[in-house]
């Protein structure tokens, strides 16, 4: 095999082995080397190559990753088998542009072990920053989120964000890919001889870092714990419908969702509970329009005599137009509505076509109704003295927006989603996982309601303290703990990410200045 044909081999394997790392294979380990073999087959290799390199790497990655989607444009979108295998190739091919950014970069700019090593992780953060707003972002399981059950470990995002641990996981990768160089002889360009002292130094350093971590980790767990043993604590219920999404918008069954979810929801079955959760959209119809269907919420929740989140879709109309949105409403025991929330961050092709005035002709996914309009990002509702923190469906995905409730008072997130577009393939459990960070990044009780699952509760140091099996009806009551601290990514959010973009501007800026320097030298 020539080495042509060993460095695609190489390329494809990263993309394998980063996809392994996430449910829902979900071995987190193998993030720690998976980069390596791209890294190792990069290296004195040009701009242009390196691209390659890195796209194939990349594609490889997200299309194993995200193979759900074809599932979810044949049966929602009702697109043909070779539509949706094209919608996936295509957006497969846009997150591998990052991918290959990262490896052509890091080839140009990176000519030394300690550039390589200490850069790779820099380069590799700011591209994950960009990907999660460039385009309305789409941040679905950065590099990071592969660690979401190492509790020790990911404890430091309450300072980084998940950026923090994506660096870390990049940096053992820069050094295992420098010491199977170092074993095979392999030298950077601009270094004279084989690095091999520079690589064991990096691999100390590492430890080090990892140490540090680790035991940071282990010390904020046991304070975290402290703090929530004396912590005031309110109980929730999540309430898991399991609703067909076939038939979830037919108004021939709407009387049927509506006696499921209030059954499910009856203080029989609840026990005592201050709060009752229900997922996004569990009402199929206009909450507060149709009246019928309105009163038997209302009635389920004077005779629960507790307060209720349901979700709903909403609208409003004015002369001109009217005006869709996903919300949540807030209801008191009386049956009063306190308050509602509408989901301020949209799904592309979803829930609203992006470029729609230069693309007429592209449609979205769901057809119920109209196009949605985003809600106001950070706002909170008021429950008592408590602020809930809501985010519906993906929205839970962008860490800014929790970090932004949190910043807002908010003591509890609640995450109300419907991911029965995913069946029972990797995706709810992809979903799931990132989820986690939230709770650690904020130090904030996580409660998540699904539609058919995952639904569950996660405390403020990511551990999950009880979560639903897909498509199975459930309600779970928990106590759970209220927590006013704000965090260090609280107050100051991606303010890591941001170093790392303005570090990678320097340094590009930087080295087209010496390319420039170096040909005006070469023209005197």
């Amino acid at each position: 095999m020539d080495i042509g044909k060993i460095k695609l081999s190489a390329a494809v394997l990263s993309g394998l082995l980063l996809a392994g790392s996430f449910p829902k294979i979900g071995i987190p380990q193998l993030a720690w080397f998976a980069l390596a073999p791209l890294l190792v087959s990069i290296q004195n290799l040009s701009f242009r190559n390196s691209f390659r390199l890195g796209f194939l790497c990349g594609l490889v990655h997200y299309l194993v990753l995200m193979y759900w989607l074809v599932y979810t444009m044949m049966t929602y979108g009702h697109l043909p088998l070779y539509v949706s295998i094209v919608v996936l190739i295509l957006l497969s091919a846009y997150l591998a542009l990052y991918t290959a950014l990262f490896a052509a970069l890091l080839s140009r700019l990176c000519r030394t072990s300690a550039g390589w090593i200490v850069m790779g992780p820099v380069l590799w953060v700011s591209l994950e920053y960009v990907r999660s707003f460039l385009l309305s972002g789409f941040p679905w399981e950065l590099l990071g989120y592969s660690q979401f059950a190492l509790l020790p470990l990911i404890q430091v995002s309450d300072l980084t964000g998940v950026y923090g641990i994506s660096f870390i996981i990049v940096a053992a990768n820069a050094v295992v890919s420098r010491m199977v160089s170092c074993l095979a002889g392999i030298r950077l360009q601009e270094e004279k001889a084989v690095a091999t002292t520079w690589a064991l130094a990096a691999v100390f350093a590492l430890s080090i870092v990892l140490s540090a971590v680790w035991f940071y980790g282990k010390w904020r767990m046991e304070k975290i714990d402290g703090l929530l043993a004396a912590a005031p604590k309110t109980r929730i219920t999540i309430v898991q419908g399991n609703i067909d999404q076939a038939i979830k918008w037919d108004p021939a069954h709407q009387v049927q969702t509506l006696e499921k979810y209030i059954g499910l929801s009856s203080p029989a079955r609840t026990g005592p509970t201050d709060l009752v959760v229900w997922p996004e959209t569990a009402t199929p119809f206009y909450f507060l329009h149709h009246r019928d269907l309105t009163e038997m919420v209302l009635q389920s929740v004077r005779r629960a005599a507790t307060a209720f989140l349901i979700g709903s879709p909403s609208f409003t109309q004015d002369r001109n137009a009217v005006n869709y949105y996903n919300s949540a409403y807030l209801i008191s025991p009386q049956g009063r509505v306190l308050g509602k929330y509408d989901k301020a961050h949209l799904v592309p092709f979803g829930e609203y076509v992006p470029f729609k005035k230069w693309l007429p002709f592209l449609g979205k996914i769901v057809q119920e109704v109209g196009d949605f309009k985003p809600g106001k990002k950070g706002s909170t509702l008021r429950l008592g003295d408590l602020r809930l923190g809501l985010q519906i469906c993906f929205e839970i995905i962008f860490p800014g927006l929790s970090r932004s409730m949190a910043d807002n008072n908010a003591g509890l997130l609640i995450n109300l989603t419907n991911d029965a577009w995913f069946a029972k393939t990797s995706g709810p459990y992809q979903h799931f996982s990132m989820a986690v960070f939230r709770a650690v990044e904020n130090r904030k009780t996580l409660v998540r309601a699904a539609n058919t699952g995952i639904s569950g509760f996660v405390d403020p140091a990511g551990r999950i303290m009880a979560a639903t099996p897909l498509f199975q009806e459930a309600s779970l009551t928990r106590p759970v703990s209220i927590l006013t601290e704000k965090t260090f990514y609280t107050r100051f959010g991606d303010l890591f990410a941001i170093l790392c973009l303005i570090t990678t501007a320097l340094l590009a800026l930087r080295a087209r200045k010496n390319k420039l320097t170096s040909g005006l030298t070469a023209n005197r």
